[in-house]
Parts: C-alpha cells; sequence; structure tokens
C-alpha cells in the first residue's frame, strides 16, 4: 500500500505552498491513498492513471477541479466527486465501476468517458446540458431508454460492445449528433427516428446482426454522413445494397473502413463482367499486340545508337509469324577467305619479284632496298589485303550478332 505525501508532492514541485499547485500528473506511482490532495484547494488538472486507487474521497476538497483521470485503478465507485462542480472532463475507463449514479449532478461536464467497466445501466443525464462527449464501450449495457432524451448538446456517442439490441428513438433529441459508435452489439435494424440526426458525420454499425436493406434504407437520410462501416453484418456482403449506399450519399468518404475511390476503380472493373469471352480474348489480344509493336518501335529507336536489337528481332508481327533471319550462307564466308589467302598469295609472289621477303621476322613496313614500282605495287597489295581482311571480319561479327 502506497500513500502519498503532501510533502512529497510539494518536494517534486519546487514550492511550499499547496495552493501554488494547479496541474499534478501523478500516474505509474502504484498509489492506493491519495487523501493528502485535500490540501490543494487550486488544483484544476489532476492525472491518477494507472494506480490501485479504491476510493476519490480524498479529492472532494479539489472543488476547482476541471479535469480528472482516474484510468485503470481498482475503483468500484466514484464516490467523492459529487461536489466537483467545475468539473468538466472525466475519465474513468478500465475500473470496476457497477453505478455511474455518482455523476448525474455534476452538470458542468463536457465529456464523460466510463469505457470497460461493469456499468449495466445508464442514468438519466438530464442536467448535463454541456454534455457533448459519452462514451460507454465494453459495459454490459443492454438499454439506454429515455435517458439521453435532454442531453441535446451531445455530438459524440459511443456505446460498442455492449449488449444493447437497438437504437432507442430517444436519440432523435440529439440533433447535433456526429459520431454514433454500435459497432459489435445485436443491432437488427436502424430507427426511423433516426432522421432527426441530420448532423450525423461517422456512424459505426459494424458486427451486428442487419441483414436486408429495408433494415437500414432509412439511412438514406443521413447526407452529412461521411464514414460508414456496416463490415460483419450480412447485409455488407450485397454488392446492390452497396452500390445504393454509395449512390444515395453524396459525401460519403469512407465506406466500410474502405476509400470511395477504390470502390469506383473495382466497379469500372467489374462492368466488364457483362462482355462475352471471346470478345475479351480478341481485346486481350489485339492489346497485347499493341503492346508489343509500341515496344518494337523503341527497340528500333534504340537500334540507331545502340547497335543491333537482338529482342526485336524476335518479335512476333500480328500475324503471329516469326521474322525470318537473315544468315550468310557457309559458301559465301568460305569464298571470302579463298579470296584473302588467294590475295595473300599474289602479294608474297610480287614480293619475290621485288625482293620484298621479310627479314629477321620484319613486316612489310620495315622491308627496305625494293624498287619505287615493286614498293608501289607492295603497298597497293596490302592495302587490299588488309581492306578484305576487315570487310571479311566485319561480315563475320555480323553474322555472330545475328
Amino acid at each position: 500500500m502506497t500513500r502519498l505525501s503532501s510533502e512529497q508532492v510539494l518536494k517534486d514541485n519546487n514550492t511550499r505552498e499547496p495552493n501554488s499547485i494547479s496541474t499534478l500528473h501523478l500516474s505509474f506511482k502504484a498509489l492506493s491513498d491519495v487523501s493528502c490532495l485535500s490540501y490543494f484547494k487550486n488544483l484544476e488538472k489532476l492525472d491518477l492513471k494507472l494506480n490501485n486507487l479504491t476510493s476519490l474521497e480524498g479529492l472532494k476538497s479539489c472543488v476547482n477541479l476541471k479535469w480528472l483521470c482516474v484510468v485503470e485503478n481498482k475503483l468500484e465507485s466514484l464516490e467523492g466527486i459529487q461536489g466537483l462542480t467545475k468539473l468538466a472532463v472525466l475519465n474513468a475507463g478500465r475500473n470496476m465501476l457497477k453505478s455511474m449514479d455518482q455523476v448525474r449532478t455534476i452538470a458542468s461536464l463536457r465529456a464523460l468517458i466510463l469505457n470497460e467497466n461493469e456499468i449495466v445501466s445508464i442514468c438519466k443525464l438530464d442536467q448535463m446540458k454541456d454534455l457533448n462527449t459519452l462514451v460507454l464501450s465494453k459495459n454490459p449495457i443492454c438499454k439506454i431508454g429515455d435517458t439521453l432524451v435532454k442531453v441535446k448538446s451531445l455530438t459524440k456517442l459511443s456505446l460498442s460492445h455492449c449488449q444493447l439490441d437497438g437504437i432507442d428513438s430517444s436519440l432523435k433529441s440529439c440533433v447535433d449528433l456526429r459520431e454514433l459508435r454500435r459497432a459489435h452489439n445485436e443491432i437488427k435494424s436502424l430507427p426511423d427516428e433516426i432522421i432527426y440526426n441530420i448532423k450525423l458525420q461517422n456512424l459505426d454499425l459494424g458486427n451486428n446482426v442487419i441483414t436486408r436493406w429495408s433494415d437500414i434504407k432509412v439511412v438514406k437520410s443521413l447526407l452529412s454522413l461521411k464514414n460508414l462501416n456496416l463490415q460483419g453484418n450480412a447485409v455488407a456482403t450485397n454488392d446492390k445494397v452497396a452500390t445504393k449506399i454509395r449512390k444515395a450519399l453524396p459525401n460519403l468518404q469512407i465506406f466500410n473502413a474502405r476509400p470511395i475511390g477504390k470502390y469506383t476503380k473495382n466497379e469500372k472493373c467489374n462492368e466488364m463482367d457483362g462482355v462475352d469471352d471471346f470478345s475479351v480474348q480478341v481485346t486481350d489480344k489485339i492489346e497485347g499486340r499493341e503492346e508489343k509493336d509500341h515496344t518494337k518501335e523503341k527497340e528500333s529507336a534504340k537500334h540507331h545508337l545502340m547497335g543491333p536489337n537482338r529482342e526485336s528481332e524476335t518479335a512476333t508481327d500480328l500475324s503471329g509469324e516469326k521474322p525470318r533471319k537473315k544468315r550468310k550462307k557457309a559458301s559465301d564466308i568460305e569464298s571470302k577467305r579463298n579470296l584473302v589467302l588467294d590475295n595473300e598469295n599474289r602479294a608474297k609472289d610480287k614480293g619475290d619479284q621485288f625482293n620484298l621477303h621479310e627479314s629477321n621476322g620484319a613486316h612489310f613496313d620495315n622491308a627496305f632496298d625494293c624498287e619505287l614500282e615493286g614498293k608501289s605495287i607492295q603497298e597497293k597489295q596490302r592495302k587490299e589485303i588488309k581492306f578484305s581482311v576487315k570487310t571479311s571480319g566485319l561480315e563475320e561479327n555480323l553474322i555472330k550478332k545475328i
């Protein structure tokens, strides 16, 4: 058992005057008793989440409190806060509360968060004229009744993961309601009275037991809806229902947790469902050929800069036949080689005539002691040999590439 002392609080805040402190953050301290806070009369914001508190009696004197968080403690009751007449925000989620009667007289409340408790019924909240947020998710609540009739300022109501089998008509008085969460209940339909909630923008009815379009067709009147969730209901699997909803709600941006744009793309793709298979196959073939032709043109353009392209030479034309490759005949290659050898022999013969034998491994460029005529013949023959060899080599390279 950890008891908070005023001395420790003052020390941590570097002060000796309790009334000089308006904000305290005391979470994660395993506190079980905070009665010393009665000396801090000017406290406005107090964070006590994740402790071991079983009572809030020590907060009776903190009459200036406006914001209080006691999430994840061991509270079974909210006894002790009834006199906090300036309290605007109370978050007591994840405790063991069985009733919310202690808050019914706090008229100043604007946000009341009591999720994940053991509350069975909602008390009348008639005095809370400024309440705009009410979160009661994950409580065994099975009925709302007329408890919210006079809470006309409510803009957000969350009752997901409860035991509700419907949406009470009392919500028609909540004309400013913008967000309604009723996922994971036993709801079968939407009441006609929901048309009065014309400002509703977010409606979550996921994981209920709605099966037919007729059970929710009144949703068409909620023209301000931007986010609608019906996932986990049988009706959500009906494509026709989905189409009706999207056409009826011009401002809808998200349907079943998906942006409307994705549904539109899918519908365009599904328009081909009515076309016979033969037409689709022909279309696919034409599109495939056009794509190949386009690729072939691009590769041809590369040919001028990058040399011959092997892939473009194996492309299939529109008739389905592959273009024939032009290959050099073996006989032509052999003829060229013979011509080269013949020229070399002639040059050698001429060299003998004009004493142009290679000396000591020297090439023609190092020949000497030759007459001018013999030298000109030698140079002419050498050029012919080089040209022939060069031409033959180029052709062989081209043939290899082909």
